[in-house]
């Protein structure tokens, strides 16, 4: 017994010892975290894979944020891991408090992407991913309220991201563009479809951003919304953001986000910070 704990500790530690030497990709180019797990922006996965490992290094990321807003407060853990820079894992929990009915909604979201063409810098060719996110909502009484059809769901999204370097100004600059089919209703906390309707929706979102030097970049991000509950209305999102990248450990972004109206409760706005930590 004291030989098979001891086999699987080496194995353990040579496991973790692989994640924190992973050092090869370039400052900030792992991405932030964004609010459903995967490696992007605050609002937007990019087609980025977490970490900083390249070909046979594994990386990833554990982020906590927290997006404070007139009526609601996200409160979202998750972790991440990037397999050779190819395929990314990843998991997110969101706890929603409704501070109006003082109650929370909480989130599980599991998260797959691959990179299928391109890269990020060395290549004409944008870095271009697909990625899956399975979506269940724990607390279902809001959404089945408003009129939601089930409480779990899948999205299901296209990446295209590219980092031009000393592209404008000398600066380097970041695009992104993602499609995403989905039927989630503020993507997931108010559950999935409407009224007995399943009905995907194909809806867009992008992210810019300008690097200051290597350690700052500023930006914006857009986010379509389906809006497809009769009961209440859903707003497009918006934020303009600035990530501080101090070593590839850890990295904080600041936003101010513009979410609209949600379940009702209009305009919506006000800060989200995440803080990043690097393995």
């Amino acid at each position: 017994m004291q030989f098979r704990l001891l086999s699987l500790s080496s194995i353990l530690l040579t496991f973790f010892c692989s994640i924190s030497f992973a050092d090869s990709k370039i400052l900030a180019t792992s991405a932030a975290t964004s609010l459903e797990g995967s490696a992007g922006g605050g609002i937007v996965p990019w087609a980025i894979i977490s970490g900083y490992g390249d070909t046979g290094e594994i990386g990833g990321n554990f982020s906590f944020t927290t997006v404070n807003v007139n009526d609601f407060r996200l409160d979202v853990t998750s972790f991440n891991l990037g397999f050779g820079n190819r395929l990314e894992l990843s998991y997110s929990h969101h706890d929603l408090h409704v501070e109006p009915l003082n109650l929370n909604i909480r989130q599980d979201i599991y998260g797959l992407k691959y990179k299928l063409i391109g890269d990020l810098i060395y290549n004409n060719i944008p870095q271009i991913s697909a990625g899956i996110q399975y979506k269940h909502n724990k607390d279902s009484l809001i959404p089945d309220l408003l009129g939601a059809n089930d409480n779990s769901g899948t999205d299901y999204y296209l990446s295209a991201s590219k980092l031009w370097l000393a592209g404008l100004f000398g600066r380097n600059v970041l695009a992104n563009t993602t499609l995403r089919y989905t039927a989630a209703n503020q993507i997931g906390l108010l559950g999935f479809g409407e009224n007995g309707n399943d009905d995907y929706q194909l809806v867009g979102e992008t992210s810019i951003g300008i690097f200051l030097n290597p350690h700052w970049l500023i930006g914006a991000e857009y986010r379509q919304k389906p809006d497809r509950l009769d009961t209440v209305k859903e707003d497009h999102w918006k934020d303009i953001f600035i990530g501080w990248f101090p070593n590839k450990t850890v990295s904080f972004v600041l936003a101010y986000s513009d979410l609209g109206d949600i379940a009702g409760l209009p305009d919506q706005s006000g800060l989200y910070l995440s803080i990043q930590l690097g393995l």
